[in-house]
């Protein structure tokens, strides 16, 4: 009653029933817009005459299937998706709400997740280049969570394995290559030309720099960061990553230290560095090379005498 009331007082009555049409044939009106798209029967979405449908096919209203895209046996395309121009979508995979397809390849059986976006340009730039002109693959029974974003490649295709589990938030860079059946959990961001192989595990938050290389059967633990490549399957966390085994010794002397006489808090201690037994360091304190001796220590690089010299002033 009160919206009825509110567009009898705003509109006039000459432009009343143009309005109403209008918001009742949004869909056919768009078609109208250009003569190369026609409404889809199964669904209601808009679809350009050269594309390339499946009957059993769905595009739901509010979405747009561009020219010379493919769309196999039981495709459901949800409301407000694009597929852009050559995309194929193979058999029995749902592409869910406002997700963007553009330069890639589906396979069947997968799930697209809200939002998600998948071949753009990825975040790279070579001056007197042509640019980013490839594609990104999705493999077989592959499924992609919301917002997630793959950029397609520029050297190489960006690759998907299948059997591949992505979660929501996920950034994947151009040219990265993801093996088979791996698990990938929310935001973690990969870098450029990254390569990782089969059954690999990410946790939460983990990063992997740009062209770096994970063997088979790796699985990092949640906020690592991988800066090198790991030619060894097993299990690693921390920054940078190490063995997981080292990570938790790095880990527990930390909080050792930082317990006692209220010192140690944010001290920094490089790698491959040894500390005796009965060693004290003062908070902000940073250790660059072995410690052999019992005391108290401080300051960067921490150093007994300047300690010393501190506490009996």
């Amino acid at each position: 009653m009160a919206a009825s009331l509110f567009f009898r007082r705003s509109v006039p009555q000459h432009n009343a029933g143009m309005l109403a049409r209008f918001l009742c044939n949004a869909s056919s009106d768009a078609s109208i817009g250009s003569p190369e798209f026609v409404p889809w029967r199964n669904g209601g979405g808009i679809l350009h005459r050269a594309a390339s449908v499946d009957p059993t096919a769905v595009v739901e209203a509010g979405a747009v299937v561009h020219s010379g895209a493919v769309l196999g046996k039981g495709v459901v395309v949800g409301s407000g998706a694009v597929v852009g121009p050559s995309v194929s979508i193979g058999q029995s995979t749902r592409i869910w709400y406002n997700v963007v397809l553009s330069n890639c390849s589906v396979g069947d059986f997968c799930t697209i997740h809200n939002g998600a976006c998948i071949g753009q340009d990825g975040f790279g730039f070579f001056v007197g280049e042509d640019g980013q002109m490839l594609h990104a693959k999705i493999g077989n029974h592959v499924e992609i969570g919301a917002n997630t974003c793959i950029d397609r490649g520029s050297w190489r295709d960006t690759v998907i394995g299948d059997e591949t589990k992505i979660d929501n938030l996920v950034q994947i860079g151009h040219n990265v290559v993801i093996g088979k059946c791996c698990m990938i959990c929310g935001q973690v961001g990969i870098a450029g030309s990254a390569t990782l192989g089969d059954y690999v595990t990410l946790g939460g938050r983990v990063a992997i720099r740009d062209h770096v290389s994970i063997a088979s059967k790796v699985r990092l633990a949640a906020n690592s960061s991988v800066t090198k490549d790991i030619p060894k399957s097993g299990d690693y966390g921390g920054f940078p990553a190490v063995p997981i085994n080292e990570w938790r010794r790095q880990t527990a002397n930390l909080r050792i230290f930082s317990k006692k006489d209220g010192w140690g808090g944010r001290v920094a201690i490089r790698d491959h560095v040894s500390i005796a037994s009965k060693v004290r360091l003062a908070a902000n304190s940073s250790v660059t090379k072995d410690i052999q001796k019992h005391g108290d220590y401080g300051g960067f690089p921490a150093r007994y005498e300047v300690h010393a010299k501190l506490r009996d002033a």
